[in-house]
């Protein structure tokens, strides 16, 4: 295809894609489909990480046992006993089409350490570079509540994040996201794109399995962490996994990445690359015209990637570590962090948590008062809205004492001053604050748009971009 490139696609099962929920039987149609369909795209030139559940499901299946049990112990040894089966059978399968693949266990205590982030990042690159298939899941015969994902959905998007992928796909039960339960209710319409999640009215209500641990709100969730991350994220039914590589297909169809609009040459209409300077005249066809000339897409819901990725250390800090306090900060702190300064003590106003030096913290802002209420507080609690995440250069017991004070005074206050800084501003990271136009329900197949993101996806002024050294995919 002219103009297309390789893209880094991340394809996300939960066990109900992989084992029957009743019998725990492999579900051999759709496993070899999806192999099918990832060697496929491998051959297209893509780069394919599968995030695979199914460890317990299969342990269940192994051990003859009925249901999924509560106590944490039991689960682990089902998911050791299962994952080694589950491995094999992926590795079979694959044989079959020469593809080699690669297992990769990871929990939130991996992604938490910077360390083991980046090795497992760097892991990730180097098989992808060597044309293997890595296979990830959440390391259950270790993880405890604490440190668990909570689901693989999660899992997907921090994957993906990490290795700069520009598709994620989360297979599931459905089609796609609708605006209403379409088993209830006949008029239910679907939600092809979605500009802004923070403005999607869908109808989340589906739980997951009984034998897995998300549903269609982890997928929303998993969504928003990707697309923040500048990855364009995809629900299609898993029952049909091919429809990946035509959904691969038509939004790889754009001539430019960061462009949102790409019917035209989805429809494979010749471009009006013809300047002979490099410029591109955008060509104008009717409704009519592009219904004719548009192929048939599977039915999908796309959530299209932020224009202002947040990605490497950004992203790392935000949604990789697990905060321990809050730190609330006056707004002219707040605009004075938008201007990509750092954290001084004197926008602090209060410190909630038990926390040591460089461990996370919540970042909320809030409104301050004329005078201090009778619970002796300078600031409104309601007014608080979490705007990101910092890593603390003072512990929780010492910014308690420093907070409103300029930072010459720290020495004094403290006997000691490690920084003029409560955090510095290469360990903050905000929360996107762009609200893009949302399209919840599409009704003309003309006004189509599609993103996918990439490596040269711009930075927002506030948020910033750093590299780590590591290749994306």
């Amino acid at each position: 295809m002219k103009g297309s490139r390789s893209l880094g696609v991340v394809i996300k099962l939960g066990t109900s894609s992989i084992v029957d929920e009743k019998s725990h039987e492999p579900l051999l149609s759709i496993l070899t489909s999806i192999v099918e369909t990832a060697v496929k795209l491998r051959k297209d030139g893509h780069k394919v990480i599968i995030v695979s559940s199914g460890a317990i499901g299969v342990g269940l299946r192994r051990m003859d046992v009925d249901k999924r049990p509560k106590h944490m112990s039991k689960l682990q040894a089902l998911a050791a006993i299962g994952q080694c089966r589950l491995m094999s059978l992926w590795d079979s399968l694959f044989n079959h089409l020469r593809q080699p693949i690669a297992q990769i266990l990871l929990t939130r205590s991996d992604i938490a350490d910077r360390s083991r982030y980046l090795n497992a990042r760097n892991t990730l690159t180097e098989l992808l570079e060597m044309g293997v298939i890595p296979i990830v899941n959440e390391n259950d015969t270790l993880a405890v509540s604490e440190i668990k994902f909570g689901d693989n959905d999660t899992l997907s998007a921090i994957t993906a994040a990490m290795v700069h992928a520009d598709l994620l796909f989360l297979m599931t039960d459905v089609d796609c996201l609708y605006d209403k339960n379409p088993r209830t209710n006949p008029d239910a319409q679907p939600i092809e794109v979605v500009e802004d999640i923070g403005a999607l009215v869908a109808d989340v209500s589906q739980a997951g399995s009984s034998l897995g641990t998300g549903g269609m709100s982890t997928k929303i969730v998993a969504a928003r962490l990707a697309t923040s991350a500048g990855v364009t994220t995809v629900i299609t039914r898993s029952s049909n996994p091919g429809n990946i590589v035509k959904i691969v297909k038509h939004i790889q169809a754009s001539r430019s990445p960061a462009s949102l609009i790409t019917q035209s040459n989805a429809a494979g209409t010749p471009s009006a690359d013809d300047n002979n300077d490099g410029t591109t005249t955008p060509l104008t066809l009717s409704t009519a015209e592009l219904t004719l000339q548009e192929p048939k897409i599977p039915l999908h819901t796309r959530f299209l990637p932020s224009p202002h990725p947040v990605r490497d250390r950004y992203f790392w800090i935000l949604h990789g570590l697990r905060p321990h306090g809050t730190l609330y900060i006056d707004q002219g702190a707040y605009k004075a962090l938008l201007g990509r300064a750092g954290l001084l003590p004197v926008g602090v106003v209060d410190v909630e948590g038990s926390f040591a030096q460089q461990e996370a913290v919540r970042l909320c802002v809030v409104d301050k008062r004329s005078a201090p209420s009778a619970d002796g507080k300078s600031y409104d609690p309601d007014s608080a809205v979490e705007v990101g995440r910092a890593l603390s250069n003072y512990a929780a017991s010492e910014i308690a004492r420093i907070k409103g004070s300029q930072s010459a005074h720290i020495g004094g206050i403290l006997g000691y001053a490690d920084s003029e800084y409560v955090a510095h501003r290469e360990s903050i990271s905000l929360f996107a604050r762009e609200s893009r136009p949302v399209s919840p329900v599409r009704e003309e197949k003309a006004a189509d748009v599609a993103g996918i993101s990439g490596s040269d996806n711009g930075k927002s002024d506030f948020q910033g971009y750093e590299g780590d050294g590591g290749a994306a995919i």
